[in-house]
């Protein structure tokens, strides 16, 4: 079990985390397999409700990490090549306003190295389903925004695309191979990728919230869709610590192809964060070399991560905008250096 100190410094930091203007925060710690929670604020503010036990959350762009690692557990099976464009496997769907997929490789997609804009300006007609063909179709209506592999830039419109690549070459869909390829064999019980046109959250979760004009709004329910194989799945702290920690400990991608995942460019998704293959290697003021991910979606923030000596973290909180992500990261590095 856990120190009481390293207990009472997290419970300190989420605290802190809180008064930023969130209304609540959760993280959930994991080590030598076992996991402790904290939390801090409401889970519901309409109950005063503190997070629930084991809450299920959405977890935006750790999506990402769950589809790289399908597709370099085909890169694995010799059904996929990192370095081939995207054209090979997609043909003429990345095409107009200097969005080229004969110039795109894969590995570019995973890594955020090809300069495909985001489909997000694009969607401005309300909330609704959206299928991943039409996403694209979004993005390619605006310039690319950079020669592919020169820069660094995130852009959910790539993982969309890694998604397409994953239902042209196995026939089946994200949702399907992230279950039947990780979530089963790990007992990942708590976590899945939402099905079409689903909207609530399955087991017991805090509420989600947004503000708008000033008033706080609940965005809990929501079509994820517009998300995709970018940022729609659901998980829980426990899960997702229990993902990033058998993914880093090799349990899911031989040597190879979690050496390919773990090689970086420097990304500014948080500063001084090296960017892998869905993969992102973030910093800690203990010097401990971290890797995990994080996600944002209307209604919840989640960062985290597991260090190569077998501690994991999950921090969530229940709104997006009132606090930045750097004050997550506050909270990430209390549970991950303290002693």
């Amino acid at each position: 079990m856990a120190a009481v100190s390293v207990r009472h410094e997290v419970g300190q930091a989420l605290d802190e985390l809180v008064r930023t203007g969130v209304p609540g925060a959760q993280a959930v710690v994991t080590e030598r397999g076992r996991s402790w929670e904290a939390v801090s604020g409401v889970g519901d503010r309409r109950t005063g409700k503190a997070f629930p036990h084991r809450s299920h959350v959405r977890i935006g762009s750790n999506t990402k990490t769950f589809v790289a690692t399908v597709i370099l557990q085909l890169v694995a099976e010799g059904k996929v090549k990192l370095d081939e464009p995207i054209d090979r496997y997609l043909p003429g769907v990345v095409r107009g306003n200097g969005n080229d997929g004969t110039r795109i490789t894969v590995r570019q997609l995973l890594q955020h190295t090809s300069g495909l804009p985001d489909y997000g300006p694009k969607l401005t007609d309300g909330p609704r389903h959206y299928e991943p063909a039409e996403l694209v179709q979004f993005a390619m209506t605006l310039p690319s925004r950079f020669e592919p592999g020169t820069k660094w830039e995130y852009s959910n419109t790539n993982y969309i695309l890694a998604g397409m690549l994953i239902e042209k070459v196995t026939g089946r869909s994200p949702a399907a191979e992230i279950t039947s390829r990780i979530i089963r064999p790990l007992g990942l019980t708590d976590t899945y990728y939402p099905a079409p046109y689903e909207t609530g959250i399955r087991g017991a979760h805090p509420r989600g919230y947004d503000q708008d004009e000033g008033k706080w709004v609940d965005v809990t329910d929501q079509d994820p869709s517009w998300g995709g194989a970018a940022g729609a799945m659901v998980s829980t702290g426990q899960d997702v610590n229990r993902f990033f920690t058998a993914l880093v400990g090799g349990r899911l991608l031989p040597p190879a192809q979690l050496a390919e995942m773990k090689r970086t460019v420097p990304a500014d998704v948080f500063p001084g964060a090296q960017y892998g293959l869905g993969l992102i290697r973030i910093p800690v003021s203990c010097g401990k070399e971290l890797w995990g991910h994080g996600g944002s979606i209307p209604g919840f923030r989640t960062r985290g991560g597991v260090t190569t000596d077998g501690r994991s973290v999950n921090v969530t909180v229940n709104q997006v905008t009132a606090t930045g992500s750097a004050d997550v990261l506050k909270v990430v590095d209390t549970a991950i250096c303290a002693r």
